[in-house]
């Protein structure tokens, strides 16, 4: 029975996404990232994307961390867990009323075990040192404690990536260990209880 409902809430992905709302804060909009979105961002030079996410993109997208592989984790993510549909987002900066958005940044989450869920996030260099990171992640850390079946969110990075490690602790994530890679440190937040 679940294997059909994972098939039948997948199948039905692409008229979902119109209705998975846009995370907001402060000048920031983050945009669930769609198969078609993937497709497109994959398939062109950035400017399919720009028009489906209506805004601008700057000649260093795709940020250094979003290889190719990126891609095929997420697709596959969207095909194994269709719930998780909504974890990823692209991150837009506002310019204002009536003018267009420009992209800055990803953030994503992907489901681990035991109702743990890692998110990963990257901003543009010449978005850095800003504090949209700190923003982006702790809007998607609060969604995605509101989701059902979620305990904790977790990240992990080197603890000499200093700029990483404040925004986990900006996010209300706590050291908690060793990463699943050598040599780093994971951090985690847990669901208050009710």
């Amino acid at each position: 029975m679940i294997g059909f409902l994972q098939r039948s809430v997948a199948q039905s992905l692409q008229g979902r996404s119109a209705r998975v709302a846009d995370l907001r804060t402060g000048s920031l909009r983050l945009v669930a990232i769609t198969p078609e979105m993937l497709d497109a961002e994959h398939k062109s030079n950035g400017t399919e994307l720009g028009r489906l996410l209506r805004a601008k993109l700057t000649a260093a997208w795709p940020p250094v961390e979003w290889e190719p592989h990126v891609y095929r984790i997420i697709q596959k993510q969207y095909d194994e867990w269709p719930e998780s549909f909504g974890w990823h987002r692209y991150v837009l900066l506002e310019g204002g009323l009536g003018r267009q958005g420009t992209l800055v940044g990803a953030v994503g989450g992907f489901p681990r075990r035991a109702g743990d869920v890692e998110i990963g996030y990257s901003t543009l260099p010449e978005f850095q040192r800003r504090g949209y990171a700190t923003a982006f992640a702790l809007r998607l850390v609060e969604f995605l404690l509101e989701q059902d079946g979620v305990r904790s969110v977790s990240a992990q990075a080197y603890p000499q990536v200093q700029e990483s490690i404040k925004v986990m602790q900006r996010c209300g994530m706590s050291f908690v260990g060793e990463g699943d890679d050598a040599g780093t440190v994971r951090f985690r937040r847990m669901k208050a209880e009710a």
